[in-house]
């Protein structure tokens, strides 16, 4: 969140210029809407969340292998045996804005081999489709400033299955369903606990918290409960070892117990803000708990079979509490992590409860009011998600959308990475190995983060994704527009934006391109906060444009090859989509030419043209740079289906629609005729320019109505004038084209799915597409083929970003057409609808993922009795990577509510 939460910076990470805030003024009258206002202010609200990873190891910015091998060098097993070197992961867990402290939990069935303090899952290699997370965890609610937040963990009264979900999963080769933790019968006769956690704060740091267990189980069974308080190790990473922070017993108070965490004799390393002091911090619980003391660092002994040179470890209280070793805890109850040990045995249907206050104030009585502080904050969520809430949406759409925005904001997370200081080490002494600098993101030293960032999905992707992140800031904008803006300019930063102007991808390569869509986002939330606020946010919209002018030169230069306004983009987050590697050189010379790459193109110039035309209301010079980008968008439209005179184009006559072209140097082509997104992606390039509304435009209005009179072998194909309306339609198709692209969209043999539309046409089911060795096919669910990672799921599956996508086009053409371009959905009994209907029922089967249908079922849960039947897993919805092509079902990443958070939007657009 950088600077906006209140805290100066130190030169390892300059300050974003503050943006302006103009508040929410819908929510603006409720306690969470004031203290939105209060938080860029002296009241740090932000200043405490829940911004610690589900998972740190298996991750890039821990691997410090030779061969960048990152799920190999730091595994499950050893993540709690190892002191991470960029970042925690934990249970529930919270920290403060630069993650010193932190506080998460642990628990033990008694049966289990380890405790259970972060979520299990399976690596690319052991999963049955890559990665795969297997607990059931939920983000169920949460507040933009947290001042409340709940979350719940189902935990199994059984032993673990760890062996059985990896033998089973390898064994299926990447073949059928993955083999889930239900599929074990673990919570058969409901032998599990439903362990809720909840944070209410009193004030911005004063954080009470409150843990149920309930034995959802028929007999009595046992539970540990341990809270855990620890310090990130940032004292042991160089040859300069200084004082470490300091856990121990805290003072008492009626009734509890605590601990204290003091950072004051704590060296300030060089990877902290010089002027940020966490200060102490008090944690109290309840009396009946034991205090147990150990230090976060390695056990080298267990992970590597050499000594340490410290006595206690970062799993000493899974020595202690699981296999009874009380010599692995200091008994002179200090260190950097302690933990508060409570034994219980639930009764059948019972539960028990567990308050703490994590605070930085000695209280006489701390945990005398953390139910009334919790139940207040929880009252005033219920209030501020009241008006958030569009008037017509149901009950079910409401859980949706409010447990959509738990999950968005769950899944903020601190990105800490020097990818400088990564690649030469931290201690000179022992220098990383040469290989190193010859694997990844060797052109991205200058990356240095320390911010708060919205992660895809904090277990399978935490780490930011360019694309992904753009996605999350358009439902983030419907209920804090400041932290979406913030999150959009820093792409745009400089320490993330590369100085030739590439915005980084993500960690495993910065360098991938991921298609460029920040313009539209910023444009999104601009309008959206303009709308609720009732004035743009210029200053936001200024800077964001100047440096988005830069990633556009970069695109242009980097991929337009051949300088003929056709790109070759590579993979574009699309993965296994088309038949070859795209992210690959191609060998011999050749080039592929994408229809995705180059209406992706056409869309960012549009989407910079209105942004310029809005600048312009204010100063004329921003009129010329809105031309500038009419005329280019117009190249790239007509070079799509007109190409300096060759045999082919990115069009298809025949087809009616577009295709990726393979050109060798020799002149010669292969078309891949694959329905895909990919030849969808141009009508994302889709605006309406009114002259009316231009009038005051008058450079921009002469210039723009003299090229397309002077130029109409370039603007007949791409700029359509609809005399009766005054008004330019700007589509890189016209209308018959148009027509013919949507006849197939559209149709349910086709890509029109009951809940959205599918990224291959199902005509491929039974006619593949085959070149050489290489064959695509409609696949609706997990895919067999791996083009890119385990996870490849572009050939069937229906994806929210790039549907939402398409809602939108046909939102703007619908609006620009009105009743004079209609179509019908085939077996849609309403005959001929305009396209901004037919967008309103696609954003209709999209938000039917998630609700419950007539027959009492949420699609997203496919077959899965237990989430389809029982009272408590029914309402517990889970956001998903992508979902089943033909019935809705959820697949891939379980937790990836960032874009399918767009739901949030859906409700939000179709039910105001």
């Amino acid at each position: 969140m950088g600077t906006a939460s209140g805290q100066s910076a130190s030169t390892q990470e300059r300050p974003v210029e503050k943006i302006t805030t103009v508040g929410i003024p819908t929510a603006e009258g409720t306690a969470e809407g004031r203290r939105l206002l209060e938080t860029h202010g002296k009241l740090l609200w932000r200043r405490w969340g829940p911004y610690v990873s589900e998972r740190s190891w298996g991750t890039v910015r821990e691997d410090y292998s030779p061969n960048g091998a990152a799920w190999d060098f730091l595994s499950h097993d050893a993540a709690r045996s190892k002191a991470y070197r960029w970042g925690e992961d934990g249970m529930a867990a919270i920290c403060d804005r630069y993650q010193l402290l932190v506080f998460g939990l642990a628990l033990w069935n008694g049966k289990d081999p380890i405790l259970k303090e972060r979520v299990f899952g399976l690596t690319p290699s052991e999963g049955n489709h890559g990665e795969d997370v297997k607990d059931y965890y939920f983000y169920l609610d949460s507040t933009p400033t947290h001042s409340y937040m709940k979350y719940l963990y189902k935990y199994p009264q059984a032993r673990y299955p760890f062996e059985w979900l990896l033998d089973e999963n390898r064994r299926r080769g990447g073949q059928g369903f993955e083999f889930e933790l239900l599929d074990t019968g673990i919570f058969e006769e409901n032998r599990y606990f439903d362990v809720f956690v909840e944070y209410g704060k009193a004030s911005a740091e004063d954080m009470c918290v409150r843990i149920e267990a309930i034995n959802r189980g028929p007999d009595s069974a046992p539970l540990h409960i341990l809270p855990q308080l620890w310090f990130r190790n940032i004292w042991g990473w160089s040859d300069r070892r200084g004082a470490t922070p300091v856990i121990s017993d805290g003072p008492t108070a009626e009734g509890t117990i605590s601990l204290l965490a003091d950072d004051a004799k704590a060296e300030r390393l060089k990877n902290l803000p010089f002027d940020y002091e966490l200060g102490k911090r008090y944690l109290y619980a309840q009396a009946d708990g034991k205090a147990l003391f150990t230090d976060n660092e390695t056990n080298a002994q267990r992970l590597f079979g050499i000594p340490s040179a410290y006595r206690y470890f970062k799993d000493a209280f899974h020595s202690a509490v699981v296999n009874g070793e009380q010599d692995a805890v200091n008994p002179n109850r200090s260190g950097t992590k302690a933990c508060l040990h409570y034994e219980y045995l639930v009764p059948a249907g019972g539960s028990v409860v567990l308050r703490l206050r994590l605070t930085p104030e000695m209280l006489n009585s701390p945990l005398e009011d953390v139910d009334k502080i919790i139940n207040q904050r929880r009252a005033e969520a219920d209030e501020f998600y009241a008006v958030i809430h569009p008037p017509k949406a149901t009950e079910d759409e409401k859980r949706v959308q409010r447990q959509a925005f738990a999950g968005l904001l769950w899944s903020k997370q601190i990105y800490l990475f020097d990818v400088n200081e990564w690649f030469d080490g931290d201690n000179p002494k022992y220098p990383p190995p040469g290989s190193r600098q010859l694997i990844r993101n060797k052109h991205w030293r200058h990356l240095n983060s320390m911010r708060v960032l919205s992660m895809p999905d904090k277990w399978e992707y935490p780490w930011f994704a360019a694309w992904d992140l753009a996605f999350h800031t358009v439902p983030f904008a419907l209920i804090d527009p400041e932290f979406a803006k913030e999150q959009l300019f820093l792409m745009l930063f400089e320490q993330f934006q590369h100085p030739s102007g590439q915005i980084p991808a993500y960690e495993w390569e910065f360098s991938d391109l991921n298609p460029p869509v920040h313009a539209w986002a910023v444009w999104r939330v601009y309008n959206m906060d303009k709308t609720r606020a009732g004035k743009g946010d210029r200053e936001f919209l200024e800077k964001c444009f100047h440096k988005l002018l830069i990633n556009f030169a970069w695109w242009v230069n980097k991929v337009d090859s051949a300088g003929n306004n056709v790109f070759e983009g590579g993979f574009l987050g699309l993965d296994n989509i088309t038949v070859i590697d795209r992210s690959e050189k191609l060998p011999g010379g050749a080039v592929l030419e994408q229809s995705d790459a180059t209406g992706w193109m056409g869309m960012f110039c549009l989407n910079l043209m209105r942004i310029a035309l809005e600048l312009a209301k204010e100063n004329k010079a921003y009129e010329s740079l809105a031309l500038k980008f009419f005329e280019h968008y117009i190249y790239i439209g007509a070079a799509m289906k007109n190409m300096g005179g060759r045999k082919y184009s990115l069009w298809d006559e025949d087809d009616g629609f577009f295709y990726d072209v393979l050109r060798f140097p020799d002149g010669s082509f292969n078309k891949f005729r694959v329905r895909s997104l990919v030849g969808i992606v141009p009508l994302y390039a889709a605006e309406t320019l009114k002259l009316d509304d231009i009038e005051t435009f008058q450079e921009f209005k002469t210039n723009f109505l003299w090229f397309v009179k002077n130029r109409k072998q370039l603007t007949d194909s791409c700029c359509h004038y609809i005399e009766r309306k005054r008004q330019y339609e700007l589509t890189i198709v016209d209308e018959g084209q148009m027509r013919r692209m949507l006849i197939r969209l559209l149709g349910s043999e086709e890509f029109l799915s009951n809940y959205g539309v599918r990224s291959l046409s199902k005509y491929h089911g039974e006619h593949p597409f085959v070149f050489g060795n290489s064959e695509v096919h409609y696949d609706p669910a997990e895919s067999n083929n791996k083009i890119k990672g385990g996870n490849s799921n572009w050939r069937g599956p229906i994806w929210f970003p790039t549907t939402f996508l398409i809602i939108e086009s046909l939102r703007t053409l619908g609006a620009g057409y009105g009743d004079d371009f209609k179509l019908a959905i085939p077996g849609d009994p309403r005959g001929e609808q305009n396209l901004l209907e037919i967008a309103g029922e696609i954003a209709n089967r999209m938000i039917s993922i998630f609700t419950r249908g007539a027959d009492g079922r949420r699609p997203v849960y496919g077959g899965t009795a237990k989430f389809q039947e029982d009272p408590y897993w029914k309402d517990l919805i889970l956001f998903y990577e992508f979902y089943h092509g033909d019935n809705g079902a959820g697949l891939g990443a379980s937790h990836q509510t960032g874009w399918s958070a767009l739901v949030a939007a859906l409700i939000e657009d179709w039910r105001r």
